[in-house]
This record gives C-alpha cells, sequence and structure tokens, in this order.
C-alpha cells in the first residue's frame, strides 16, 4: 500500500508538471500531500520525527520544569528524594513503608547516584539537588514530579512504542517486555494496564512456548534478581519489596487508613479531571478510532475497573493510561474539518490556564515554607540551637531532602495500624482531636520548645494561646492555596520563639 500510494503521488507530480502553464492547482497544507523526503531530508529525522519538533519538545519540557513550583501528593518526596538524601549523606527521613520494607531502592538509587556524584564534586547545595527533578519528563503538571507514578508511565509510553500493535515499525517484543518488567519493579500496580496488551500478545503468538520460554522468563528472571540484589544491599536481608506491596494495598487494602472512595469515583471524577477539556475528544475518538486501537480502549477501561475495586483512590494512580487516551482524542482532531482550528485553541488556552495555574499558584505554600527554612540554616549563625516543628497534617511538606541541613524537625506522624487494633489513631489525628491540650500536654516543659513553628493559618487561632504564653512570634507568612479544605488552610505561618524578649519581660 505504501509503495501503491508513492508512485501515485510521483505520477500526480508528473501531471502537475507538465499542465503547470494551464492551470494552477490548489496547494495542500496537509502532510498527507507532501512528496516523500529525499535522502538529504531524511537525516534531519530523529527518532522518526522531525529533529526540529524533537528539540521543541526538549525546550518545552526544560521551560515545564522551571514552571511547575507547586506540591501534588507527599510520596513525590518522601518515597523518592528523601530517601536518596538518607542513603547519601546519612540523614533524613524514612517513612514506616521502609520499615516494614513496602517499597524498593531501585527507583530512589537514580536520585541517589545524582547525590553521590554532586556530593563528590563538592556542588551539593540545595538547588543542584533538585536537578534531578528539573530531568522528569511527563504532562505539564505531574511530569516534573519525582514519583514512582511518573517512571511507571514514562516507561509505559516507551514499551508501548515497542509493542507489536498492527501498523508498527517499531515492534520489539524484548524491549517492550524489558520495559515493563522495569516499570513492575519500580511499582508493581504497573502491571494492571498491561495484562490486556499481553495476554493479546501472548493471544497473537504464533510461536507461543518459545515467546514464554525465551523472553518473558529471562527477562523476569533477570530484572527480579536486579531487584532482589538492591533490596539486599540496603534492607540487610532479602525482601520482595513488589510481594509486601500488593499484599498491603491489594490484598490487605490497608490503604483505606489514608482515605477511601465509592467504586464510581474514577468514572465519574477522577478520569474526567485527569482528562480535563481533553473528555469530549476522547469520546468522539472512542467511536472513530480504527479495529487495531480497540485493545488500547479495552487496557483504559480495565485499568478504571481494577483501580475502582480499591478502596483508596489518587488521581495519580490512572495518569499512565493517559498517553493511551490522547490517541483517541489525535483521532478525533484529526477528523475535524471547518472546527479543527477552534478546538485546537481551545484545548491550548483551557490547558494553559490550568497548567500555569497549577504549577505556579495551587498547593506552593509547602514548598515555599521549606526553601525559607533551608536559607535559615544557612544564614542563621546561631542555627545550631535551632529546631523546628511541623504542625501540619502528616507529610505535608518536603523534609531534609529540600533542607539539605542536619538541622533538629519534626512533624506529626501517621502510620496506619498494622496491629489490628480498634478505634486507632495516629499521632496527627490525636493531635486535631484538641490541638491547645496537646501543646500544653506535650511541651510542659520550656527547654523542650522548639525555636520554629510551621503551622497552616485554620490553625492559629485555635492555638493562639498557647503561641502567647510561649513567646512565640509570627515571623513569615506564605501563600498555599485559593481552595483551603479540612485541615489545610489559605495560608502557612511561621512562628518563632523570642527568647531574650521574654528574658526582658522577666
Amino acid at each position: 500500500m505504501e509503495q501503491e500510494g508513492g508512485n501515485g503521488r510521483l505520477f500526480f507530480r508528473g501531471l502537475q508538471n507538465r499542465s503547470h502553464e494551464k492551470m494552477k492547482l490548489r496547494k495542500r497544507k496537509s502532510t498527507l500531500y507532501l512528496s516523500p523526503p529525499n535522502s538529504s531530508e531524511r537525516s534531519g529525522d530523529l527518532l522518526g520525527e522531525n529533529i526540529y519538533l524533537v528539540l521543541f519538545t526538549i525546550g518545552l519540557r526544560i521551560c515545564n520544569c522551571f514552571l511547575v513550583q507547586t506540591s501534588f501528593v507527599p510520596d513525590e518526596y518522601w518515597q523518592s528524594l528523601e530517601v536518596a538524601h538518607h542513603m547519601v549523606f546519612n540523614y533524613g527521613y524514612l517513612t514506616w513503608e521502609w520499615t516494614e520494607r513496602l517499597r524498593g531502592y531501585t527507583y530512589p538509587l537514580i536520585f541517589a547516584s545524582i547525590y553521590k556524584i554532586l556530593h563528590l564534586l563538592g556542588k551539593d547545595s540545595v538547588q543542584l539537588l533538585f536537578f534531578c527533578q528539573l530531568c522528569s519528563w511527563f504532562t505539564w503538571y505531574c511530569c516534573t514530579r519525582t514519583l514512582t507514578n511518573t517512571m511507571e508511565t514514562v516507561l509505559t509510553i516507551i514499551a508501548l512504542f515497542y509493542y507489536p500493535l498492527e501498523g508498527s515499525k517499531s515492534m520489539n517484543s524484548v524491549k517492550y517486555s524489558s520495559l515493563v518488567a522495569l516499570a513492575f519493579i519500580i511499582r508493581p500496580t504497573a502491571v494492571i494496564p498491561w495484562i490486556p496488551l499481553v495476554f493479546r500478545h501472548f493471544w497473537q503468538e504464533q510461536k507461543k512456548l518459545d515467546l514464554i520460554l525465551y523472553q518473558f522468563l529471562p527477562i523476569g528472571f533477570i530484572t527480579l534478581s536486579l531487584s532482589l540484589i538492591i533490596d539486599r544491599v540496603f534492607f540487610g536481608q532479602w525482601t520482595l519489596v513488589q510481594y509486601n506491596f500488593l499484599k498491603f494495598n491489594v490484598l490487605q487494602n490497608l490503604g483505606t487508613f489514608y482515605g477511601s472512595h465509592p467504586w464510581h469515583w474514577y468514572f465519574s471524577q477522577g478520569f474526567p479531571a485527569v482528562l480535563g477539556t481533553h473528555l469530549p475528544f476522547f469520546i468522539h475518538g472512542c467511536f472513530l478510532a480504527p479495529k487495531r486501537s480497540r485493545i488500547l480502549l479495552v487496557t483504559v477501561l480495565w485499568t478504571l475497573l481494577i483501580y475502582s475495586m480499591l478502596s483508596h483512590k489518587e488521581f495519580r494512580f490512572i495518569y499512565p493510561v493517559l498517553p493511551f487516551c490522547m490517541v483517541f482524542c489525535g483521532y478525533s482532531l484529526n477528523h475535524l474539518k471547518t472546527w479543527k482550528k477552534p478546538a485546537l485553541s481551545f484545548l491550548f488556552l483551557s490547558n494553559m490556564l490550568l497548567a500555569f495555574y497549577t504549577g505556579l499558584v495551587h498547593q506552593r505554600g509547602t514548598l515555599d515554607v521549606m526553601t525559607h527554612i533551608q536559607e535559615l540554616c544557612y544564614n542563621n549563625p546561631n542555627i545550631s540551637s535551632a529546631s523546628v516543628f511541623i504542625m501540619m497534617p502528616c507529610h505535608s511538606t518536603p523534609y531534609y531532602s529540600h533542607v539539605h541541613y542536619p538541622l533538629p524537625m519534626r512533624f506529626l506522624q501517621c502510620p496506619p495500624d498494622l496491629t489490628g487494633k480498634s478505634q486507632y489513631l495516629d499521632e496527627a489525628d490525636i493531635f486535631y482531636l484538641n490541638p491547645l491540650n496537646w501543646l500544653y500536654r506535650e511541651f510542659h516543659n520550656d527547654s523542650t520548645l522548639p525555636t520554629h513553628l510551621i503551622i497552616f493559618s485554620i490553625l492559629e487561632e485555635e492555638i493562639s494561646a498557647f503561641l502567647i504564653s510561649s513567646s512565640y512570634e509570627r515571623t513569615a507568612v506564605f501563600f498555599h492555596t485559593h481552595l483551603p479544605e479540612g485541615r489545610t488552610g489559605s495560608h502557612i505561618y511561621v512562628y518563632e520563639r523570642k527568647l531574650k524578649r521574654k528574658l526582658n519581660r522577666s
């Protein structure tokens, strides 16, 4: 078919040259009507795309890195950067997932390697330590975040490029299965979207036994062995973290400790929110997509159904299927005629506004306040006697990975109950039941009071008596969000204890 189309275009060009003086044909801008590039033009292509398009994409993502200055979820720091900081500099905080060996060191090892190189070069300033975060890629809001979901999605995109789909010129079973195996090692739930895809591949493969014996089994053995060795080195014992992860989150479903949603949440809220203004184009494209793309739609529905069976739900869990959805959005836009330009303008403007707001404004205070603490560490000569207590919902802010100084810090902890106790309350829950009484009971001796307190604005009035009696004064205010809810306030306050003033009064 491709050869036949090429001969037709050459024939058309010949007729056009011979009759150029007699008639003038309307020029078409579609790439379907462009002549095949010659050898000199092909040398400018990279990975099947124009090199200028690739360079533009790289430049866009570099700008993306600097234009995302907000926080999303705690895991982007506590399960990657904080762990890597602890691995290299021997101080930092490891959450309960690491003491229970639910997480593996394969993913944090990437950032730890960069940290170590910077440390050896004597360039481990806070700005350069975040270089690893700037080198990530993803969609605008999430692609620069060091979540395991980010790496899971990136590996899924690359693996899909090599997946044996009809019409694909880059299919490679070894490459795609290796990438899937690596994604599973980093985050075991990454296998969920690939179950229908791998099953389809196996069903259509003529040499099924060879596929299993010479590709799937060797790749699985090598990647799993590598994961076991890495975790053996850092945990000090043989640990299958993938099993522990699945046991906790799937078999025991203990993730409900961090919140639960109704079964339909992904269909009624999660999926529409992730797609945003692309949703109508996705639905339209589902009716236009060719038969060979139905497996991608099956994958999206399968993933949504599986995640809907779990009580704890988050937007980021279904992010790996977003690239699949964009295929159908592309079919929709390609089918539009008169309304194509207005549709493209609508998508660009609506997504740009949302991207800039979520990347530069919404939930930025928790990062700004840690930058403030880091500046205090490096600019205050009396920092050796300082300490910080973060009285906010558990894991609201980053930690030592953003301060990069062995400053005594504390936060309200919230590990789940792993013992089966009834009516279990974590430290954060107990604190918020009666913050004022908790503070007086916890700090009955003035010598144990921290020099700095970090709170959300919503808590200030409730603990004002403690702040006054303990000689705390507000020294900094940071905007956080226009949409405060629950225990989260619109601003973040930093209170500092003024000891000299208290002595003068006495």
